[in-house]
């Protein structure tokens, strides 16, 4: 099993940043699969971000492309999702998710919904 912690959310004007953190805990495996959902209530799940951890490729939703960056520490066993210039439309419930993947995270959207870890998510609050 894999225990997946967020934090970091808040509330925050519109143009500001938020860090998101999202610790890792449990069984290792040698990579992951590991990104970012976010749920607005009444919208469905959009995937952010996902980095695939054996390699360090990244792959991001058009909607937050060059204002957000996912990043991990392997030493902290921690991710991360540097969020810069929020809109309000970016307010949401963020989760993290990790799945073992070898070879890399291609197809990251199929791969994180069908997740086995979840953490229990961190909000997000964008206002104008």
């Amino acid at each position: 099993q894999v225990q997946l912690v967020e934090s970091g959310g808040g509330s925050v004007q519109a143009g500001g940043s938020l860090r998101l953190s999202c610790a890792a805990s449990g069984d290792t495996y040698s990579s992951y699969c590991m990104g970012w959902f976010r749920q607005a209530p009444g919208k469905e799940r959009e995937g952010v971000a996902a980095i695939y951890t054996g390699g360090g490729r990244t792959y991001y939703a058009d909607s937050v492309k060059g204002r957000f960056t996912i990043s991990q520490d392997n030493a902290k066993n921690t991710l991360y999702l540097q969020m810069n210039s929020l809109k309000p439309e970016d307010t949401a419930m963020y989760y993290c998710a990790a799945e073992v993947t070898y070879g890399g995270c291609y197809f990251w959207r199929e791969v994180l919904n069908n997740a086995r870890w979840w953490g229990q998510g961190t909000q997000v609050t964008v206002s104008s």
